[in-house]
C-alpha cells in the first residue's frame, strides 16, 4: 500500500509539474502598446483616428458602423470618421511577435462577405488612401476557406489588379499584402500561370517589391516571397528573369545563410533556389555567395528536419554540375564529411542527392582532397551499405564507382605506409 501511494503521488507530481509547465507557456506579456483599447487583443492591423489614438481596424469600425462619433478612449467627438493605417506600430507588432516565433496565421474572419471584398477590390484600384485596409479584408477572407480562395481566383480581373497595384507602389506593407495574397491563390487553377504571364511577359517591374520585402518585410511574408517566386519560376524564361534582377538571388540566398533564420524560412528558400538555379552562370553566383558552407552547415547541425537535408543536397547536387562547384565542394571538408554522414538513415531522397555529389567529386573529377575527406569519415563503408540497399540503378552504379576509387586509394595509402616502414627498418 506504501509503495502503490508513492507511486500515486509521484504520478500526481509528474502531471502537476507538466500543468505548471504548459501554463506557463501559456503567459506572454504583451507591450500594452499593441493591444487594442477596445478589444485588449493584439492589433492585427493598427489604424489611427483624427485624435491619435490607435485601435485594430475590426474593432474601431465596428464601433463607427455602430453609429458612435466619439473617440472610444477619450469619448472626444470626431471631427472626422476617417481611420489612417497606423503603419510603423504595424511593423514593430510583426517584429515583435517574429522574435518570440509566436507568428501564428492569422484567425480569418467570418464577417467578411463576397460583397465586402468586391467592394475592396475596387478600392485597391480607386481609393489609395484606404489600400491597406481593403487588401487586409482581402487577406482575411482568403484564409477564411479554401471556397474563399477560389471565389477570389474566378473574379474577373482581379489578378491582373493586384499585380497592377504591386507593380506601382513603394510602400512595403502594401507590397506585403499582395505577396500574401498571391500565396493564398496561387495554387488555383490558372492562377499561377496568370501571375507568369503578367509579370514576365509585360514591361512591369514586379520583382522590386520582392526584393524590398525580402530585404525589409516580416518572417511570414518573406517565406510567402519565396514561396511565389517558386512557384512562377516554371521555365527558363522565368528563371532568368528571377536571377537577373539585381540582389533578388543575394536575397533568397539569405534566407538559408542567415544565422537567425528559422527552419519554414529556410526550407522556402532551399527550395526556391532550387528552382531557379537551373544555369551554369547562376549556380557559379551561388558558389561565389557562399552556398556550400551555407549547405555544409545545415547538414551539419544535428536538429536540422528531413526535407531541410533533402533540398540542402539537392542544391548541392546542382552546384556540382559545374566545376566551380566542385571544387568548393572538394575544398570544404566538413561539407564532404556532412554529406558523408547523412548518406544512411535520413531518406531515400537524401542517398540519392549525397551519391551524386560524392560521385562528382571524388570519380568524376577525381579531387584527391575529397576522396580522402569521404575515406576519412567512413565514408568506403557507408557507400557499401548504399549498394546493399534498395537504392535506384544508376546511384548503385555511382556507388560501385566509388568504391573502385576508394579502393584503390587505400592500397596506394597502404603501400607508401609500407615503403616508409620498410626504409626506416634497422638492417
Amino acid at each position: 500500500n506504501i509503495q502503490l501511494s508513492l507511486s500515486g503521488f509521484s504520478l500526481l507530481k509528474s502531471i502537476r509539474t507538466d500543468m505548471v509547465r504548459e501554463i506557463s507557456e501559456l503567459f506572454v506579456t504583451v507591450p500594452s502598446l499593441f493591444r487594442c483599447p477596445i478589444s485588449m487583443d493584439v492589433m492585427k492591423s493598427p489604424v489611427s483616428l483624427c485624435t491619435g489614438v490607435t485601435y485594430d481596424r475590426s474593432s474601431i469600425q465596428k464601433w463607427l458602423d455602430n453609429g458612435h462619433n466619439t473617440c472610444p478612449a477619450t469619448m472626444q467627438v470626431l471631427q472626422t470618421t476617417d481611420i489612417v493605417p497606423n503603419l510603423t506600430l504595424r511593423r514593430l507588432i510583426h517584429h515583435w511577435s517574429d522574435s518570440l516565433h509566436l507568428r501564428q496565421p492569422e484567425t480569418p474572419l467570418p464577417t467578411v462577405s463576397k460583397q465586402q471584398v468586391l467592394d475592396s477590390i475596387k478600392n485597391i484600384e480607386n481609393n489609395t488612401q484606404n489600400r491597406l485596409n481593403s487588401l487586409s479584408e482581402i487577406v482575411d477572407f482568403a484564409k477564411y476557406s479554401d471556397e474563399n480562395r477560389k471565389f477570389l481566383a474566378k473574379i474577373d480581373n482581379f489578378v491582373p489588379k493586384i499585380i497592377g497595384v504591386l507593380s506601382n507602389v513603394d510602400e512595403i506593407e502594401i507590397s506585403e499584402s499582395i505577396i500574401t495574397v498571391l500565396d493564398l491563390i496561387i495554387s488555383q487553377s490558372g492562377v499561377k500561370e496568370q501571375v507568369h504571364r503578367l509579370m514576365f511577359k509585360s514591361n512591369r517591374d514586379c520583382l522590386s517589391p520582392f526584393v524590398s520585402v525580402l530585404q525589409k518585410g516580416s518572417l511570414s511574408s518573406k517565406i510567402e516571397s519565396a514561396r511565389v517566386l517558386e512557384s512562377i519560376a516554371f521555365d527558363a524564361e522565368s528563371q532568368r528573369t528571377i536571377t537577373d534582377k539585381q540582389a533578388l538571388l543575394h536575397e533568397l540566398y539569405r534566407l538559408v545563410s542567415s544565422e537567425t533564420s528559422e527552419t519554414a524560412m529556410v526550407e522556402a528558400g532551399l527550395s526556391c533556389l532550387i528552382a531557379v538555379s537551373t544555369s551554369r552562370p547562376v549556380k557559379k553566383e551561388l558558389v561565389r555567395f557562399g552556398i556550400v558552407r551555407t549547405a555544409g552547415k545545415i547538414l551539419s547541425c544535428s536538429d536540422t528536419v528531413v526535407p531541410v537535408i533533402e533540398k540542402s543536397l539537392k542544391l548541392l547536387e546542382m552546384v556540382s554540375t559545374c566545376t566551380e562547384g566542385r571544387t568548393a565542394i572538394s575544398d570544404d571538408e566538413n561539407c564532404v564529411a556532412a554529406i558523408v554522414h547523412r548518406l544512411m538513415k535520413v531518406s531515400s531522397a537524401t542517398t540519392e542527392h549525397g551519391v551524386v555529389v560524392l560521385w562528382s567529386v571524388c570519380y568524376l573529377s577525381r579531387d584527391r582532397t575529397a576522396q580522402e575527406a569521404v575515406m576519412k569519415s567512413n565514408g568506403l563503408t557507408k557507400v557499401l551499405l548504399v549498394m546493399q540497399s534498395n537504392c535506384s540503378a544508376s546511384a548503385r552504379q555511382m556507388c560501385g564507382d566509388l568504391v573502385k576509387v576508394f579502393r584503390v586509394n587505400s592500397k596506394s595509402c597502404l603501400a607508401s605506409y609500407e615503403t616508409k616502414t620498410t626504409h626506416i627498418m634497422p638492417y
